[in-house]
């Protein structure tokens, strides 16, 4: 009978009976796999690992049709690969008795060598006694064992070429295979290491072996030629992370002294990707107050398995987590978490301990998060507050990146015209949000010095993590054009999709939705620019005022319910309080104003999920004539003053509604307008 797994990969299950790796790998009860290689972790099934080395086989077979090894290197390699993720399997009966011998499992190449180990010397004696009863499926296991020394030193050491190069372990670590020359030759074992690393990184993803296959090359040759020379500090802990290029001295010198000459670094991306180099350094040094005479691994698995969650279906860091633990950072007598080491044979296991209330708080916080409504962020927010846990009064709390992500994805054609508008050496952009016009800026003009705003620290962190990790040459500071002029003069401000925000949010004397907020912006952008600047405005823009109304009909019947919380929610146009609303919830239909209408179908295009942030906003706030009045009232130059439909608001409203009219009323406008006094050139 043939057992096939989720990914498609098959074999027979007679297997299961005579082939101790895989009946370990199948047979699981352990979801071990590393979250850097997941989309989701909720769907983790415990066969991930048996996936894998499947994949492996598969591209070990390509390798044997291509010629690239001897029949008994295939059959090396083969065993190597079969039993190299064994740790990662067993029953939880079969693991407990592993710990119990000491083996480290999280580090899975020298746990995986040892059970090997242990069954080769249970094969010998089996097989022994196998022979003279002419039983040969337990004399070939015992055979299998012949090479059993190069066998061992290559699944504890299989891996490491990839995690050298990524500075996670010494290159040096890589000296056990030169032992291996002896008894098979330079050339073969060069290409049984070729072969080894390509199954083994090329299993992850292809295109991460296109990516690295060549340096791998050059450590394999390094490695056999005894040279061990190690990266410099400097670039060891840039290829960790490319955020620790910038770290302060102080943590460079404790990878240099501390940390990098003596041990190997264990699921550091994926638990560090959350975090500053500040917070890094932090956790470093608590932890090795803690590491014990004897221990080589420092694995942070532990707490890359708890540190993300999934997310509208994707994997996400859990950032209720995530601001616990940076308080507790800030301050480590915060009760109800604790930073916990443990020692397993050589290896020292961190992660974070959270009391059961704060457990609680967490799930409440994900589910509530997950339900979209205002009232249940609002109570996220307060709960966060009370603690202290939120960074800044702009922390968004339930998930920076999906919500930056979903803006930069959202973008369209018109994002990439308003950089046809940019002139001069110096740009701005305004609100930077995920970073898309940074990139596109940086993409067309790669002379100009580019420098992105925001507000948020969030926002900040996550536009710093994206340079330093992309290699970009554009800058982002934090400040907020409603209160302040830009330090120093520019040629062009950006505000692509970021005045209705101000609007929206900004706090005056008269409360949030004062066109005050936007007015005060624009005037200090102005007074920014040098002469011949000029302002770029990509925005929401607001329907003339006048008796017209708007008949929406769902096709959903949750319709209703949306637009029942919207009314109950949202709190702009304050300047029309006269919206004309209608409800007839047994047909299905609302009617309103216009631009109330227009307000609820561009929140309602976002969906349930974004519902709590864009209930809060007022999209339109100027008419196309008010921009215009505005901008003619300052002495600029108006270049273009133009109102538009967004063409995917209608490709994501017409399966969720019809109207009483023929077109959707415009929904966003380019404005661009100059400062008189130089010359300017496109």
């Amino acid at each position: 009978m043939k057992i096939v797994l989720q990914d498609g990969a098959e074999f027979e299950s007679e297997r299961l009976d005579h082939e101790r790796w895989l009946s370990y790998l199948y047979y699981t009860e352990n979801r071990s796999v590393n979250v850097e290689r997941l989309e989701s972790v909720e769907e983790v099934s415990g066969r991930e690992t048996l996936c894998y080395v499947f994949h492996t086989l598969a591209l070990l077979e390509e390798e044997r049709q291509a010629g690239m090894l001897t029949e008994a290197e295939y059959e090396l390699v083969k065993t190597v690969l079969e039993w190299s993720e064994v740790s990662k399997g067993g029953t939880e009966r079969e693991r407990d008795g592993w710990r119990a011998k000491g083996y480290a499992l999280d580090i899975h190449n020298i746990a995986s060598a040892e059970i090997f180990r242990e069954e080769c010397v249970a094969a010998v004696g089996v097989a022994a006694a196998s022979v003279s009863d002419g039983a040969t499926d337990d004399a070939n296991r015992g055979a299998e064992c012949d090479n059993s020394h190069i066998i061992e030193v290559l699944i504890s050491t299989h891996g490491l070429v990839g995690q050298a190069i990524r500075g996670e372990v010494p290159v040096a670590d890589n000296r056990p295979l030169t032992e291996l020359i002896p008894a098979l030759g330079e050339e073969s074992l060069y290409r049984i290491l070729s072969v080894l690393n390509h199954c083994v990184i090329g299993g992850v993803s292809r295109e991460l072996w296109d990516r690295v296959s060549g340096e791998a090359d050059r450590m394999i040759r390094r490695i056999l030629a005894g040279d061990f020379a190690e990266f410099p500090t400097r670039e060891r802990m840039a290829r960790l992370d490319r955020r620790l290029e910038e770290a302060d001295e102080e943590l460079a010198v404790m990878f240099r002294d501390e940390i990098f000459p003596r041990y190997e670094l264990w699921y550091f991306p994926s638990a560090f990707a959350g975090f500053t180099p500040d917070q890094m350094k932090w956790l470093l040094r608590e932890m090795l107050l803690k590491v014990e005479d004897g221990v080589k691994y420092l694995s942070f698995k532990p707490l890359a398995d708890g540190l993300y969650y999934d997310y509208m279906g994707k994997k996400h860091i859990n950032v209720y987590k995530e601001r616990i633990i940076e308080k507790y950072m800030r301050d480590s007598s915060v009760e109800n978490v604790e930073l916990i080491v443990k020692r397993v044979g050589r290896a020292m296991l961190v992660d974070f301990r959270f009391s059961a209330v704060c457990e609680k708080l967490i799930d409440f916080c994900v589910e509530a998060e997950r339900c979209g409504l205002l009232t249940f962020e609002k109570s996220i927010t307060t709960l966060y507050d009370m603690f202290g846990f939120r960074r800044d009064e702009f922390d968004r709390l339930n998930n920076e990146e999906k919500y930056l992500a979903t803006m930069n994805a959202s973008e369209s054609s018109t994002k990439n015209t308003v950089i046809d508008y940019v002139v001069g050496e110096t740009v701005v952009d305004v609100g930077s949000g995920g970073g898309v016009l940074l990139d596109l800026l940086e993409e067309r003009y790669p002379e100009k010095t580019i420098i992105g705003t925001d507000i948020s620290d969030n926002v900040i962190r996550v536009l710093e993590d994206k340079r330093k990790q992309e290699g970009h040459a554009w800058t982002v500071v934090r400040h907020n054009f409603a209160t302040d002029r830009f330090a120093t003069q520019v040629d062009t401000v950006v505000f692509s999709s970021i005045l209705h925000e101000i609007f929206s949010y900004t706090e005056t004397e008269r409360g949030r939705f004062e066109i005050s907020s936007v007015e005060q912006a624009l005037r200090n952008a102005y007074d920014s620019l040098r002469p011949g600047g000029r302002i770029v405005i990509r925005d929401g823009v607001k329907s003339p005022v006048d008796d017209s109304t708007i008949t929406v009909t769902f096709k959903d019947p949750a319709g209703i319910a949306f637009f029942r919380n919207y009314e109950r929610d949202f709190q702009g146009l304050k300047d029309i309080p006269d919206r004309k609303i209608v409800v007839d919830e047994a047909a299905g239909k609302v009617t309103a104003c216009t631009n109330y209408a227009r307000e609820f179908l561009y929140t309602y295009t976002w969906g349930q999920e974004s519902y709590a942030h864009e209930v809060q906003e007022q999209f339109g706030y100027y008419t196309i004539g008010e921009f215009r009045a505005f901008f003619e009232q300052l002495g600029a130059k108006i270049i273009r003053c133009e109102a538009f439909l967004e063409p995917g608001y209608v490709t994501h409203l017409s399966p969720k509604v019809e109207l009483s009219v023929d077109t959707y009323p415009d929904s966003n406008c380019i404005v661009v307008a100059e400062k008189p006094g130089g010359s300017s050139e496109r």
